[in-house]
């Protein structure tokens, strides 16, 4: 009786290990793409791909004759956004303890001491941009420029000290579809400009709204986001300007046909329409949450839109 009850418990303290193992191991990787903020991954890789499909299309390059291209492409380019997000986990170990949104990150609460995620942050970029130069070296040398101004400029310098820093993080977000482009066609056509554009003018009233969501966090953390050094009303301005700049853009892409210039005008003149009623509305955490909201579906439906008119 003695004996089975210890071979019972013996099977159970294993199958418990085995199960915590797994669990941590599972962790673990969640950990990983934690860091690598896939989110903001996965929505670049949309823009990425746009490009290398549009230049594919304009330059008569087939896609399955340059396959090896395309995943250069992706998998490069993922690999340095995540670096470069990774990175940013290393160098704001001191303010994400701070914000609601950041604090459980695992480069803050412990999971990961700070020199591996420094070595993770490292090895995904330097990889990556590997991969990038193994396309081409214009692919590649975008790639530095974004991975040097998001890590450098923006979140060791303008994030810390001025309110330009939307504008600055909105450079290094605007490469991926360039990048895409680069690596089909080096010689970047105009079209390729006017996407890393849209990508640019988008990026202020999304990142904007967003700050005035977390203005108590940022306020907390020293961050000095525009809501938090100039109030609400101003950055609710800027947010409108960034908004009107970026319809006429997406607009001059009219090449790409009716279908597209429709949907683009309706999506730009309904996203104006939203920010033009923020100064209306008394609820501005309400109307940021739209704005944020209407950003992220305006991005993914202007690039999934760009390539489904070439199909």
């Amino acid at each position: 009786m003695n004996k089975s009850n210890t071979a019972i418990d013996a099977s159970d303290v294993i199958n418990q290990t085995s199960n915590s193992m797994t669990l941590s191991q599972e962790k673990s990787w969640k950990d990983y793409l934690t860091l690598a903020k896939m989110g903001i991954v996965t929505s670049n890789l949309i823009t990425t791909f746009a490009g290398v499909f549009l230049a594919a299309k304009y330059t008569g390059v087939s896609l399955l004759d340059q396959f090896h291209l395309v995943l250069f492409a992706l998998i490069g380019a993922g690999l340095v956004m995540a670096g470069g997000c990774t990175l940013n986990n290393f160098i704001d170990r001191d303010i994400d303890p701070v914000m609601e949104r950041t604090k459980d990150r695992p480069s803050v609460n412990g999971r990961f001491q700070g020199t591996h995620v420094l070595l993770v942050g490292l090895m995904q970029s330097a990889i990556g941009i590997i991969l990038l130069s193994l396309a081409n070296a214009t692919a590649a040398i975008i790639g530095i420029i974004g991975l040097f101004v998001y890590v450098v400029l923006y979140t060791m310098w303008t994030k810390r000290t001025t309110t330009f820093n939307t504008v600055v993080g909105s450079v290094s977000g605007a490469v991926p579809p360039l990048i895409g482009w680069a690596v089909v066609d080096p010689g970047l056509h105009s079209y390729a400009w006017l996407l890393f554009f849209i990508m640019f003018f988008w990026q202020p009233p999304h990142f904007l709204a967003l700050a005035m969501k977390r203005v108590e966090e940022y306020r907390a953390a020293g961050i000095p986001m525009l809501p938090v050094v100039a109030g609400f009303e101003v950055t609710k301005r800027q947010m409108v300007v960034y908004v009107a700049a970026l319809l006429p853009v997406s607009l001059m892409l009219y090449p790409f046909g009716i279908v597209y210039t429709v949907i683009a005008a309706v999506l730009g003149i309904g996203w104006l329409v939203l920010g033009i009623a923020g100064f209306k509305m008394k609820d501005d955490i309400k109307w940021a949450r739209l704005m944020f909201v209407y950003s992220l579906n305006y991005l993914t439906i202007l690039f999934v839109l760009m390539v489904i008119v070439h199909l």
